[in-house]
């Protein structure tokens, strides 16, 4: 798959790749799409109890990573995939909050899925987003 571009930014994104075999992005032709991206500290590793700053930081992990790819962050997210679990209103509204600071200008489709755990034993969120780079349209 040598068309393709893989990116795993510095702190998680490389130890992620190297402990398992995986990148954080993908360019395939004019999309960004990310792994998973948790409420991690990208130099920690560590994730916060809260819920509110756990989301919080999935997001700005979603926005550094798309923008780690070459893509200019959420203003370009069109798709979303949310796996939380524990579905609660704490989690929900921490949700549309970041949704609405992150995406002010459109509502983009989103799948919600509860699911008994995450890979990451302490995490609950991990957000996936697929995004449109229409410089990359621009040029073919």
């Amino acid at each position: 798959m040598a068309h393709l571009q893989y990116f795993s930014y510095p702190g998680f994104g490389e130890s992620a790749r190297e402990r398992t075999w995986y990148s954080q992005a993908v360019r395939v032709g004019d999309q960004i799409i990310i792994s998973g991206q948790g409420g991690w500290d990208r130099d920690s590793h560590e994730i916060s109890p809260d819920i509110d700053e756990e989301v919080d930081k999935a997001f700005e992990n979603v926005d550094h990573c798309l923008k780690h790819a070459g893509g200019q962050g959420w203003p370009q997210v069109f798709q979303v995939r949310l796996y939380m679990t524990d579905i609660t209103e704490a989690a929900m509204a921490a949700l549309v909050r970041n949704l609405k600071h992150w995406l002010p200008d459109h509502q983009p489709i989103l799948t919600g899925v509860g699911v008994s755990a995450l890979a990451i034993p302490g995490m609950h969120v991990e957000i996936e987003v697929t995004a449109h780079d229409p410089k990359e349209t621009e040029k073919l």
